[in-house]
């Protein structure tokens, strides 16, 4: 069998189809990647043929801005003013890149079926032109009702309109949806409208050595990350301030979006990596503080982790909510992130033994989930 998978490009988006990919590969049918040019060496590492296809989201933002660029750094940029601006970049902009990169692409490798990450319309969209049987792969929870994704969904909605595409309105295309969130803490309506096909979240991410003392310690660790898109040097500061107060290490992830000297000097008990290979790094930690990113929630229910959550933007604050509410974590949100309540959160989510066994029950549930090669026997259904 043939299959294109498609995302969009970037880690959240593309990570969480690698794994199911991998398993289809490895059961025999040919499979092609297809996603921006930008994160092909990322899929190439992984053993996936690929296709470049879609453009970068920097690149899409540098269009949707024009030649007077952003008005500001991104943190200080109004909502009101981001707002049309994101909706055009993933509802206009990179869907229709990808229908234009697609159809083409269809023609060469026909495929028997398109899997395509939920958030890339382009890939629903130019399957149904060139009339292929498509599934849509979630990235992570589902969020419905915020402001951005309604504006999103509505430009999407429209664009298909124009296409003469209907869409529905959790934009599940009317098919299966593999969904990679655990049932107990994925959008309640979402489950009762969709066509689900559960699938474990098993997190991936490019191979690479363990930070030196993380095998080796003699005290918990605090991994603490913004994700590789929203990271924010204040916040950042403030949590380390925080963190390293505690009888603890702490292991910071300060990904791309920040300069290497944005933090400064930290405590001896903290230590500042560009990147980790975070699937690898998450057995070994004991409490997550973090953005709220699909990933990073996902990985930290899979591993059964306490999490502190500061979302910065997105489905960050849904998914903080969700944690919140599923018993298996804390948040602080906007000016309530300070170090001292940092501090106070952390220690508790460290010994709080109802924190730590709604956690475990979180990852015995994804542990039941079907395996990613346990779906790639079903995909030839789907077609």
């Amino acid at each position: 069998m043939r299959l294109l998978f498609t995302s969009l490009g970037s880690f959240g988006h593309t990570f969480p189809l690698v794994p199911l990919a991998v398993a289809a590969r490895d059961a025999g049918h040919d499979v092609v990647f297809a996603t921006s040019e930008d994160f092909l060496p990322q899929l190439t590492k992984a053993g996936l043929e690929t296709a470049a296809a879609g453009l970068g989201i920097k690149d899409a933002f540098g269009q949707a801005f024009g030649e007077s660029g952003p008005p500001g750094p991104p943190g200080d940029i109004p909502f009101e003013v981001m707002l049309p601006i994101v909706a055009k970049v993933f509802g206009q902009l990179m869907p229709g890149r990808f229908i234009a990169d697609l159809l083409p692409l269809f023609e060469h490798f026909r495929p028997d079926l398109v899997v395509s990450e939920s958030a890339n319309s382009g890939g629903v969209f130019a399957a149904f032109k060139a009339g292929l049987p498509v599934v849509a792969h979630g990235f992570g929870r589902v969020s419905t009702g915020d402001p951005l994704a309604t504006r999103i969904r509505d430009v999407i909605r429209a664009h298909g309109a124009e296409l003469g595409i209907e869409i529905s309105e959790d934009l599940t295309f009317g098919g299966p949806f593999i969904d990679i969130c655990p049932e107990s803490v994925q959008e309640p309506g979402f489950m009762a409208r969709t066509n689900r096909v559960p699938l474990r979240p098993v997190g991936w991410s490019e191979p690479g050595e363990l930070p030196p003392g993380v095998l080796d310690r003699s005290r918990p660790l605090v991994y603490l990350t913004l994700g590789t898109a929203m990271g924010h040097a204040g916040v950042l500061t403030e949590a380390i301030a925080g963190l390293s107060g505690l009888d603890v290490d702490v292991l910071v992830a300060t990904g791309p979006s920040l300069a290497d000297d944005a933090l400064g000097e930290v405590p001896p008990n903290v230590r500042l990596e560009a990147w980790v290979p975070q699937a690898a790094l998450l057995p070994h930690v004991d409490l997550v503080v973090h953005h709220g990113g699909s990933g990073t929630t996902l990985g930290a229910f899979g591993a059964g982790l306490p999490q502190l959550l500061l979302p910065q933007g997105a489905d960050q604050f849904s998914n903080a909510a969700a944690v919140l509410a599923a018993g298996a974590g804390d948040r602080l949100l906007g000016a309530e992130v300070t170090a001292d309540a940092v501090a106070t959160k952390a220690r508790t989510l460290l010994t709080d033994t109802s924190v730590r066994d709604a956690a475990q029950a979180l990852a015995a549930e994804v542990a039941a989930m079907p395996s990613p090669a346990d779906v790639a026997v079903q995909l030839p259904t789907f077609a």
